[in-house]
């Protein structure tokens, strides 16, 4: 028998008030090899998995100080260990989960955490009462295109501006969406 220690099990729970500043601390920088791009046309557009070379590193921008205080966050804790992170709101009028954010600590990535988190965070919307989940991603992370694919979003809008004058300046805001 090995006496190495087996790592403690993986906790998700509501996020306590002292947790929010660590959950939005969460690395959520990565590294891809393919991108999303986006084309035009006069019948709409298309979206083109493409390689990039070298693979491209997105290191997100700090946000402002106004994070949503009426967001329920999610939080994923392995002992100690802040893991990962989801934080969400819901839209009464349309009865949307919005997920506004989903974080993975680099440590703990690969391991079923994100889709984890997303299941809680869809069964807590199904809780509130919300027909639809939705979020929004940048074009240049294909990986967690291809992720909420798996979970079963499906890309129901884009948006090239929102991110006109900023340091994402360049990339395409995706919308996706699924029913609960």
């Amino acid at each position: 028998m090995s006496s190495a220690a087996q790592p403690a099990a993986v906790v998700y729970r509501p996020a306590h008030p002292g947790e929010h500043a660590g959950a939005e601390a969460i690395d959520n920088s990565f590294t891809t090899a393919t991108v999303l791009e986006v084309t035009a046309s006069d019948e709409g557009f298309r979206l083109h998995e493409t390689p990039v070379d070298p693979p491209l590193r997105k290191v997100f921008p700090d946000e402002d100080e106004d994070g949503d205080e009426d967001a329920h966050v999610i939080v994923a804790r392995s002992g100690d260990d802040l893991c990962g992170a989801i934080s969400l709101t819901h839209s009464e009028w349309n009865h949307r989960l919005v997920i506004a954010d989903i974080r993975v600590a680099p440590g703990h990535r690969g391991r079923g955490i994100g889709p984890a988190l997303m299941e809680r965070a869809l069964a807590h919307g199904r809780e509130l009462g919300a027909r639809t989940a939705w979020l929004e991603v940048t074009n240049v992370n294909a990986p967690a295109v291809r992720v909420y694919r798996r979970m079963g979003f499906a890309l129901c809008g884009l948006d090239t501006s929102l991110y006109r004058g900023t340091a994402s300046e360049g990339e395409t805001a995706l919308f996706m969406s699924r029913s609960l």
